[in-house]
């Protein structure tokens, strides 16, 4: 097996330093104003299966990057809009590495430091996949 330059938890704790990080409890405390869109980047399955914060916006990992991009034939109008964009997945990994990304290209946006379990675990609201 090869040896790895860096291991994910270097890439993530790299992208940390880096990015904006909402504690999950000022999240909670932002759910439902109008100028913030929540993005969850987790996959359909984790949807289903744990639900969702609801008025999210749901937008697949591997997406983003054309999806945010306005010379994209992918665009999607949403990250054209004048708002505050909080990306999540399950544990805060996936949306620091995506976060950090994004921030590089230019899209300003921060990320659910904890992730969607530690929203479930403070009482944030959750919906069925919608």
């Amino acid at each position: 097996m090869n040896k790895l330059k860096l291991s994910s938890q270097d890439l993530v704790r790299s992208a940390k330093a880096r990015i904006e990080e909402i504690e999950t409890g000022d999240a909670i405390a932002l759910h439902g104003d109008p100028d913030v869109v929540f993005v969850d980047l987790r996959d359909i399955r984790e949807r289903q299966r744990s639900g969702v914060i609801p008025g999210s916006f749901h937008c697949p990992r591997g997406m983003a990057e054309f999806w945010v991009d306005p010379e994209s034939p992918y665009f999607k109008e949403v990250f054209g809009e004048d708002r505050r964009f909080i990306f999540h997945c399950a544990s805060g990994w996936r949306s620091a590495l995506t976060v950090a990304t994004l921030n590089d290209m230019g899209f300003k946006s921060a990320h659910l430091k904890d992730g969607f379990t530690d929203w479930v675990e403070k009482g944030g609201p959750v919906g069925r996949k919608d």
